[in-house]
Order: structure tokens, then sequence, then C-alpha cells
């Protein structure tokens, strides 16, 4: 259940720095596992009758681990509010928040005593899963999209990439004015090209097929083959300025894809983490009271 609760230098290990994935030599990653490992061999040592099942004895012991360890978890956010060093310093707390998550795969599944159905047990397992799922995926992209982020930013800043295909767009309109009402149509396309628009799954994918200044690229490069004399010169020139539009475009667009990765999870991490503790509650309940 990792969040997005720590700096770039928190998750990562470069340039002599040690990440929290890394934090004491691996001291929460040792204790997970140990944690992990005395959960496994209680389950295969201890004799349940009938069979393993979240009722027993056993079944309450990590259940009530599980369920401490879900609302520890959550305290994150609250944590990373009080920047504080040593022993329970944020990236320590963060350490234990990525191991401890983790663990919860094999303490909520021996907890279950694999006995899933249709029921608001198995809800509260699938959101927690859910959970853990979209926190390794967290983990993953604040590892490894940060420096293709900066690689793509060039050092320019997200306003400073925006004013240059603005400058472009000047260039374009002086850039027009000898050409034909046509010609000029065409420009005009790629002048009303919004490097914004889309929505989602846009961001996500990089992907803009409609793209109004590609479109004008197109015509126009169809529209130089035939052209002579002035006309040629003049299309020449826009269509130089369409390409130099084209890789500005492409510039914002890969940094708006990236900070769409980096962020995404946290649509489903957050508001699953409360939906998880929703069911959790409701599990609890219709164990104590309705069993």
């Amino acid at each position: 259940m990792a969040t997005r609760g720590a700096e770039r230098t928190h998750l990562t290990s470069g340039g002599g720095h040690e990440g929290f994935l890394r934090h004491r030599r691996f001291r929460w990653l040792k204790v997970a596992l140990l944690l992990s490992l005395a959960a496994a061999l209680v389950y295969a040592i201890v004799d349940v009758q009938p069979r393993h099942n979240g009722g027993s004895w056993y079944g309450y012991t990590l259940g009530t681990i599980g369920a401490l360890l879900i609302l520890w978890l959550t305290m994150l956010g609250l944590r990373k509010r009080a920047m504080t060093r040593g022993r329970w310093s944020l990236k320590a707390w963060t350490s234990a928040h990525v191991y401890l998550g983790l663990s919860l795969i094999v303490i909520a599944t021996l907890h279950s005593g694999f006995q899933f159905g249709l029921n608001v047990h198995t809800l509260a397992y699938g959101l927690m899963m859910l959970v853990i799922l979209s926190g390794i995926y967290g983990i993953a992209v604040y590892s490894t999209l940060p420096d293709e982020l900066s690689d793509n930013r060039a050092e320019l800043t997200r306003p400073q990439m925006i004013d240059a295909v603005q400058k472009i767009d000047r260039q374009l309109q002086v850039a027009a004015q000898p050409l034909s009402v046509d010609d000029t149509a065409i420009v005009r396309l790629s002048l009303s090209e919004d490097p914004f628009r889309g929505g989602l799954i846009r961001r996500l994918s990089g992907s803009y097929p409609n793209c109004r200044n590609a479109l004008a690229l197109r015509d126009m490069r169809k529209r130089l083959v035939t052209a002579t004399g002035e006309d040629s010169e003049a299309i020449a020139n826009v269509v130089q300025l369409f390409e130099r539009k084209s890789a500005a475009l492409a510039r914002i667009r890969k940094h708006i894809r990236i900070k769409a990765l980096l962020e995404v999870w946290l649509y489903v991490h957050v508001p699953v983490t409360f939906a998880t503790i929703a069911a959790l509650i409701a599990h609890i309940v219709s164990v104590f009271f309705y069993w």
C-alpha cells in the first residue's frame, strides 16, 4: 500500500542517496519476510478442523494482525506532514509501509484459509489486493519515470514548453500572409490545435491521431509537391514551422503522459483504501454479530 508520500529521493538510491526501498539495508523487507514466513509455518504446522478458516483461533490471530496493519498503513498520509529524522523518519515509515503492506498478501490470504466467495469477506480481500497492486504500480513508476520526465523537459519548465509553441504560432501567422486563401485555412487549422485537448486515455497513451497540426502538416506537404515559384518558398517555410511545432507538441504531450502515469494510480490507491476500510469494518461486524 505505497503512496506518493516521499520525494523522488526517497524512492531511488542514485547518487549515493539511500532510497526508502533500501532503508537500513532492507530492514523492513526482512521484518516483512520474517512475519510472512512465521505465518506460513504456523499455518503448515497447526491442525485446524475441519480446515483452516478465518473463524479459528489462528484465523482470528492473523485477522487481527492484518486489520491493525491496514489501519496503520493508512496513517502514512498523516505521517507525511511531520518531517522528522531517526528511527521513525518519513523514509523509515515509508519503507515499513511498503514492505508490511506487501506482507498483507500472505497474512490476509492465510487468514482466509483460501476460502473465497460472493460475500463481504472476499470483497474486503479483493479491495485490499487492489490497493496493494496499485501501490506496487506507484513504486514502479516513481522509481523510473522521473528521470524520463527530466530528460524530456531538457531543462525547460512547463510554461517555457508552452511558450515555445506559442512563438511558433506567431511565426506561422506571419508566414501565412503571402499564402492563398486555401493554404491560409490549413495554417488556421494548425493554429486551432490545443496541446492539452483530450481525456485521460489520450494523456496516458500519448496518442493524438486527430492532431490538427499533424493534419495541417500532411496537407501542406501535399501542396508543396505541386507548388512553384514564390508559392513553393512560402509553403516550404510553413512546412518547416509545422515540423518544429510537431516536435514542440510532442515534448509537451510526452510531459503530460509521464505526469499522468505518475499520478493516475492515486485515483485508484486512495479511494480504494477507504473502500477497503469500509469493507473491513463490515467484515468484522458480520463476523462478530452474525456468525
